[in-house]
């Protein structure tokens, strides 16, 4: 047996970086100038123009199934009351499972047909899901919820268990609007993936989710608590931060895969986060341990651009929020489940089944002939 290193037709991509692997009209990421436009829109222009069903019915409409504000909302206000009804099968099932994990339960109650509908139940469903998940874990009974609520009301309602002021909803459907779609990250490409099997959008939604519970990709906003927690005083934040630098430890908050500055998400919950009251001491804190960060980092890797990300004021912002870490990650999905479904939706327009091609640099019979 020999070993032949050539054998494919193309030199292998690690982490697929810079191969276009569909076309979209759903979101435009520019690493380069920190801009991210979902369904046409400014980010900071989409959080001032609509609410989260809004930006539902822009992404399904760019999606291609025309959908007005009026009809996403109602839509997903039904989904949410017909989804309260498998809150029992579900908790009942959620025994020694992480929020997360029993999501993908939740997700699996859900009939995969295809069609709008499909897509209304799974964006209805989440928060109720997790809210009744995150609420069982400590004891406490779900929350049924109210249609003629808006979907972030109703949501820090069934979480909470009270009525949040109108600060806090506006804090949470910034948030829900601002993490709604942003291109070809891996749990959105997994959906498409999945979508191009004709497997139908839960299971589309459900692989996505899955792919989303890697820490990798989903599950920065806590480990940046843990962060401020550990730093603990203002005296801590710069020998706490450079022994952590010069360790060769990752500053939770800071850094993108994709943005070379700013992450325009950041300032938009950053400007939410400083409208709520309360948690100013936390805040201040926060924003000592930023700016001290990002000098620290400029200082000693100035060859790689590392600014603050949207992890950071993620954080800041369901921590205000009262939302337990143990449901950031799944939070994230009641917000990301509006961009799952529109890619689903774009890629069964497609018709066409993803199979990348692989290089093989395994061993190869003696004689073997290859082109």
């Amino acid at each position: 047996m020999t070993k032949n290193e050539n054998i494919g037709i193309s030199k292998a991509h690690a982490g697929l970086e810079g191969v276009v692997a569909a076309e979209t009209a759903l979101s435009l990421v520019d690493g380069q100038a920190g801009r991210l436009v979902i369904a046409g829109y400014d980010l900071p222009d989409l959080v001032a123009e609509t609410d989260f069903e809004g930006v539902v019915a822009k992404l399904w409409s760019a999606a291609g199934r025309e959908t007005s504000h009026a009809e996403a909302k109602s839509a997903i206000a039904a989904a949410r009351v017909l989804a309260f009804e498998q809150v029992p099968i579900l908790l009942s099932a959620a025994g020694g499972l992480t929020i997360t994990e029993a999501l993908r339960v939740g997700l699996s109650l859900l009939p995969d047909e295809h069609g709008q509908d499909a897509s209304a139940r799974l964006v209805g469903a989440m928060p109720v899901f997790v809210a009744a998940l995150a609420r069982h874990a400590v004891g406490e009974r779900a929350v049924a919820p109210r249609a003629e609520r808006s979907h972030a009301e109703d949501y820090l309602t069934m979480l909470t268990g009270q009525t949040p002021d109108a600060a806090a909803v506006k804090a949470m459907d910034a948030y829900l609007t601002t993490a709604s779609d942003h291109g070809m990250n891996a749990s959105t490409f997994t959906a498409r993936v999945v979508a191009s099997t004709a497997a139908g959008p839960v299971s589309s939604v459900l692989a996505a989710l899955c792919a989303l519970k890697g820490p990798l990709h989903g599950g920065a906003p806590g480990p940046v608590l843990d962060m401020l927690d550990d730093i603990g005083t203002p005296a801590r934040i710069e020998p706490w931060l450079r022994e952590a630098v010069m360790g060769g430890e990752r500053l939770m908050g800071f850094g993108h895969r994709i943005y070379r500055v700013r992450d325009p998400r950041a300032d938009v919950l950053g400007a939410e986060v400083h409208r709520l009251v309360g948690g100013e001491g936390r805040v201040s804190f926060a924003l000592q341990v930023e700016e001290t960060a990002k000098a620290v980092l400029k200082e000693l890797k100035p060859h790689r651009p590392l600014d603050t990300n949207v992890e950071f004021y993620t954080a800041m912002l369901l921590e205000a929020l009262k939302i337990p870490r143990a449901a950031f990650t799944p939070t994230f999905a009641v917000s990301r489940v509006a961009g799952w479904t529109a890619h689903v939706m774009e890629q069964d327009k497609v018709g066409r089944l993803i199979r990348p091609a692989s290089r093989y640099v395994g061993n190869v019979p003696e004689g073997l002939e290859v082109a």
